[in-house]
């Protein structure tokens, strides 16, 4: 049997481009138009097939050289019969086929690039492949969803999204991150400190919620200035005191009640692969809690069934459970929505991340005295920021403006004093 180099064709206005993946490996069987390499440009990326059928004997380029045309690719044995294979060379494909699978691992993760299943091989195109890369997928685990199994953007994205929290760590490996070229203290004085274990924890939580679900942020604003008069106005009816409740307790209230009215909001889709989404009839409000160990968002349990006065005095208490260390485990899970307020400390809008499996979380700024316009005179009113993120594979954007309409009615100057009942 005889050799045959395989090179780079005329690939038009490439040049002195990068190889960005290596397809094929040494020992492996090859047939014309199978892709070898991908190279890629400024603009784009192309797949280079081959011209000819054989056995790769050598390969010429690793990941990152440069190739123009001509560059030699690899080397192939061709076959006679392209039905026959010789003893030998099954055997040496074989005797190489792990000692070339380590090489190749080694190279590609020093470059930052998946490893890709060489045994099976998937259709897409050089896009779709970079695609996959920047978000740290084996495209080969991919199913594709077009013809013959060719694998789109929409099958990575799905792919993403239907990764169990179990997986997640595999999808984003640590070798795969990206790695610091210089050490912090070459530039300076630096300290090492330990990362609270609240933080730690939380860490792979805040991960999987911000790589599996498609959020999305509705900004809006409340009048709260009757709730604030109302609010402000309580007194204990047996020691003529005022009543300290804070603001956190009425949307605690406002938001149950809107939760009522939209169930979508207090599901979980965690068996989305199956079709399925869990509808709760019950309504745990997770409170997003400040302490020096880090975020903490224990439940209130059954904020439906209890006043005003009644919440105040469980947010304090959950407060002080989360800041002493002394809320059980469980109280951190089971929620239907959560709050998470920046009124104390300032700031408006921003976008708070959703606390799975829930689908949605509403943010709260500080609120402010506004000058707005009705009734044809500028009026100065208590406005209040509302950042509702929600997770748009089962709430779409209408249904979410929907829902910040209601509650800004529940919050408005109608139904503040309904809230204290």
């Amino acid at each position: 049997m005889s050799k045959k180099d395989i090179k780079v064709p005329n690939i038009g206005e490439f040049k002195n481009v990068e190889v960005i993946e290596i397809i094929v490996k040494k020992g492996q069987e090859i047939k014309k138009n199978d892709p070898l390499i991908t190279i890629e440009s400024d603009k784009s990326s192309v797949e280079i097939p081959s011209s000819h059928d054989g056995i790769v004997t050598e390969l010429n380029l690793n990941i990152g050289d440069k190739v123009s045309e001509g560059s030699k690719i690899l080397e192939i044995e061709l076959k006679k019969d392209n039905n026959v294979e010789t003893k030998e060379i099954q055997s040496t494909k074989k005797e190489n086929i792990k000692e070339n699978k380590i090489e190749i691992e080694k190279e590609v993760r020093s470059k930052n690039i998946i490893v890709k299943d060489f045994s099976k091989k998937t259709s897409a195109s050089p896009k779709v492949r970079k695609f996959a890369r920047e978000l740290g997928i084996d495209i080969s685990k991919v199913e594709g969803s077009e013809r013959l199994g060719r694998v789109t953007e929409s099958d990575i994205k799905s792919f993403v999204a239907k990764t169990p929290e179990r997986n997640i760590e595999k999808v984003f490996k640590k070798d795969e991150m990206i790695e610091l070229e210089y050490p912090h203290s070459e530039f300076g004085k630096t300290q090492i400190n330990d990362i609270p274990r609240v933080k730690r924890l939380s860490s792979k939580y805040l991960m999987n919620s911000w790589s599996n679900i498609p959020h999305v942020t509705n900004h809006d604003e409340a009048d709260i200035t009757e709730l604030e008069e109302f609010r402000t106005s309580l007194t204990d009816i047996y020691t003529g005191e005022k009543k300290k409740i804070t603001p956190l307790a009425f949307i605690v209230k406002a938001l149950t009640a809107s939760l009522k009215k939209f169930p979508n909001f207090n599901s979980s889709i965690d068996e989305i692969d199956k079709g399925k989404m869990t509808l709760k009839k019950y309504y745990h409000i997770g409170i997003a809690v400040d302490t020096k160990h880090g975020l903490m968002v224990p439940k209130l349990r059954n904020a439906d069934n209890k006043n005003i006065t009644l919440i105040g005095n469980e947010l304090k208490k959950l407060s002080d459970q989360c800041r002493n260390l002394k809320l059980d485990k469980k109280e951190l899970f089971g929620g239907s929505m959560t709050i998470t307020s920046l009124g104390g400390i300032g700031g408006s809008f921003f976008t708070p991340i959703i606390n799975y499996p829930e689908v949605a979380i509403l943010g709260v700024g500080k609120s402010q005295k506004k000058q707005i316009f009705i009734d044809g005179k500028f009026v100065t009113r208590t406005i209040l920021p509302l950042s509702l993120s929600y997770d748009h594979r089962i709430i779409d954007g209408a249904e979410a403006a929907r829902f910040n309409n209601d509650l800004k009615e529940n919050l408005g100057k109608n139904f503040a004093y309904k809230l204290a009942v």
